[in-house]
């Protein structure tokens, strides 16, 4: 937070602390020839150069920060002017270099995420796989990094998250009369009963589905709980990880018999992270994320699991074929999916179409009525099916995304929006090429959004350093330098409903959301407009990014004013300074805006689920005879009586309220830090600097890195021309006669 408010210009409260702050030192990496290994060796290039050329720019601010501390380390006073310069240092040094670029695997059961991820990182059986039962139980993230081991943490509950938990699955199991014999029939056929009795007897021991919360609560659990609550693994071998890995991750069976160590602490893992050693397939830099199911009945896991989605930027949507052309699970996840966009990080969005390999050949001709056509053989058959795949869920999801997303949506843009992809053919290569199964398609795509980001962000950082460092000394007056189920079963899914106040997350059921149900007529008619005001595409109509382009022209004009009026020399070059410095403020609000954007969005379910909360309550202690419907009632009838007082009207004022927040925070942040800047360019502000420290050497160094980066740029455009035009006169791509198709 301290980062964000320096880079906005706004002062943090103990600010003199602030400026004494010895700057963190970045790591050295002794790996630093190796983690570009996963891109082609045009590329490896230019990452390199960009590696360097923020390397030294840090290396540059950080002395610059050192001069600025010596010189006013004695002082009594500092000038809000210095400050603000040493807090953007500050920011500047300690800024990260590169955010991870979050991979979502979001699919159902079955769906072959797992096998995927295998496929990607070049590990057959590393996740945990099966085509007959859910595997993945948590949440994994797999990334590489500059270990030489392979290495595992499993992030567990807190102690009083699993109480929480706890609380939960022994009021749904339990009636106020007690269970009766013919509830066992009944947790059989509820998957929420049943994986609530089979997390307590994986931790308690049988019968413990039986015992009360009070008695289960001074019950010490089976399984060893380490107190910093993670568990870290370690192994030279990915196979050996694996295996070391697999009880923790893995579903365990319902015919459970007594399990290890591992396995009884099954109930309590959140989510996993598992780190590879430096990859020449996945980029450091980007981490793959499996996310099973749609949720999670535990409120943490599921609070994360939402955090998950719209951390990640990049969402694939994980369908096998047999699946992919209908089903309420698939539109659940393509729905969620738009929500991330509208909520979240979210910027691309694909299909991922799973299992190509699966067809029967004598059955597709005839289904097709192909008979009499070429198509003679399996690998053709597939060929031809996957394109189709492709011209028909593009053009459904396209549709799709048009309704709701603005028109010029970054998404809308993307050449491919759907994958076809076969895991098995990709290590079996039975009759397609390793190609054809599009896994190295996938690993060009994300090599591609890391090297995009790298390019923007290092950009982005040079420039605005070269600013700040030519800022320091442009105020001298000196000369200044260069610029569904049935009752039965359903009522324990109902009661599981109420007791999460009308959300049921499971890793087997579809999501159940009755705030969401209720609020969705009214997401259909502003999910446009949302998107809209947070586009990221061109500005325009009612888009955010267009008022405050607004807001930085007139303080454009105003600088043109100030100049003139004070009879700056070079007045254009010290506008332009100012100009820069104020783009780079109002580019830190954008991390403000996202993390605000999520709750504004979802302020109108918050609002209907904090209305509703009472009459959940009452629907979660009904039991005995007809709970089922008598629950339906107290339900029914609460919604009624809400939305006779309403309950709409208050969340449309309370989504009204968030948007006026974030306006008082946009303009908070911003009015500090412009009005010093305002100061900077008044005549006080060039005394200001008369006796600042000489850091002239540091802006001439400088400046030799801003050439450098447009040089990196120049040269990375030129070598990839060059490397397309050998690839087009490769032997390989000549035709009959020897000349190049």
């Amino acid at each position: 937070m301290a980062e964000m408010e320096a880079s906005a210009g706004v002062m943090p409260h103990s600010v003199d602390c602030d400026l004494f702050k010895e700057p963190m030192k970045k790591r050295r990496r002794s790996h630093r020839d190796q983690q570009f290994q996963a891109f082609p060796s045009a590329e490896q290039s230019a990452l390199k150069e960009y590696e360097k050329l923020e390397s030294r720019t840090r290396r540059i601010l950080s002395n610059t920060y050192q001069k600025m501390i010596q010189s006013v380390f004695l002082e009594e006073s500092i000038p809000s002017g210095l400050k603000y310069l040493i807090n953007r240092l500050l920011a500047l040094i300690e800024k990260p270099p590169l955010e991870p670029i979050y991979v979502g695997f979001l699919g159902s059961t079955g769906a072959g995420k797992s096998s995927l991820i295998n496929a990607l990182i070049q590990q057959a059986m590393f996740l945990p796989v099966s085509g007959e039962s859910i595997c993945t139980s948590c949440i994994v993230q797999v990334s590489s990094g500059c270990c030489e081991q392979y290495e595992a943490k499993i992030h567990l509950l807190s102690d009083q998250e699993w109480k929480a938990e706890l609380k939960d699955l022994t009021m749904l199991l339990h009636r106020a009369d007690g269970p009766r014999e013919e509830d066992a029939d009944m947790w059989a056929r509820d998957d929420a009963a049943e994986e609530a009795a089979q997390k307590l007897q994986m931790l308690y021991g049988r019968g413990a589905e039986r015992r009360p919360y009070e008695d289960l609560l001074r019950t010490k659990p089976r399984a060893r709980i380490p107190t910093c609550r993670t568990i870290t693994l370690k192994a030279e071998e990915a196979g050996e990880l694996s295996v070391k890995l697999d009880p923790y991750i893995r579903t365990q069976r319902s015919d459970w018999d007594g399990g290890s160590a591992e396995t009884q602490i099954w109930p309590l893992i959140k989510y996993v992270e598992v780190i590879l050693p430096k990859s020449a397939l996945i980029p450091e830099g980007v981490v793959l994320v499996d996310i099973p199911g749609t949720g999670d009945f535990n409120s943490k896991r599921d609070e994360m699991w939402k955090k998950t989605v719209d951390k990640c930027s990049v969402i694939w949507v994980i369908s096998d074929v047999e699946r992919v052309s209908g089903g309420k699970a698939h539109e659940d996840l393509l729905n969620e999916s738009i929500k991330a966009c509208q909520r979240g990080f979210c910027r691309d969005i694909a299909l991922v179409v799973t299992k190509t390999d699966k067809l029967h050949l004598r059955e597709y001709l005839r289904e097709r009525k192909m008979e009499n056509q070429a198509i003679q053989d399996q690998r053709e058959a597939v060929l031809q099916r996957n394109e189709i795949i492709k011209l028909q869920r593009t053009r459904i999801l396209k549709e799709k995304l048009k309704r709701k997303l603005p028109a010029d949506s970054k998404v809308l843009e993307a050449s491919d929006l759907v994958y076809t992809v076969s895991a098995h053919e990709y290590w079996q290569q039975a009759f397609l090429t390793e190609d054809e199964s599009e896994v190295p398609k996938l690993r060009e795509y994300i090599r591609k959004r890391l090297l995009d980001k790298k390019r923007r962000l290092v950009t982005k950082y040079v420039n605005e350093a070269f600013g700040l460092l030519l800022l320091t000394d442009t105020f001298n007056p000196e000369e200044s330098l260069l610029r569904s189920r049935g009752n039965q079963g359903f009522h324990q899914t109902l009661k599981a409903v109420c007791l999460k106040n009308g959300v049921y997350a499971s890793r087997t059921l579809a999501r159940i959301d009755l705030n969401g149900a209720l609020s969705q007529p009214i997401y259909d008619q502003i999910d446009p407009v949302f998107g809209g005001i947070f586009r990221d595409g061109k500005p325009t109509g009612p888009a955010l990014m267009v008022h405050i382009d607004a807001f930085k022209h007139s303080l454009e004009e105003r600088m043109a004013e100030i100049g003139i009026r004070n009879g700056w020399k070079c007045d254009g070059y010290k506008r332009g300074l100012l100009i820069q410095e104020i783009s780079a403020i109002l580019g830190g609000l954008e991390g403000h805006i996202l993390r605000r954007k999520r709750k504004i969005y979802e302020s109108v379910t918050s609002s209907i689920q904090n209305d509703l909360k009472p009459c959940y309550e009452e629907a979660a202690q009904i039991a005995g005879r007809k709970a089922c419907e008598r629950m339906k009632d107290v339900i029914r009838r609460g919604v009624e009586r809400q939305v006779a007082e309403g309950m709409f009207e208050r969340a449309q004022e309370r989504m009204w309220h968030q948007f006026q927040q974030l306006k008082h925070g946009i303009t908070e942040r911003v009015k500090g830090s412009i009005t010093t800047m305002l100061t900077l360019a008044a005549p006080q502000g060039d005394g200001l600097y008369k006796e600042l420290v000489d850091v002239r050497s540091e802006q001439k160094e400088m400046e030799k890195l801003h050439r450098s980066l447009r040089e990196v740029a120049e040269n990375a455009q030129l070598r990839k021309g060059m490397q397309d035009f050998l690839l087009r006169m490769s032997p390989s791509k000549a035709g009959p006669h020897g000349t190049a198709l």
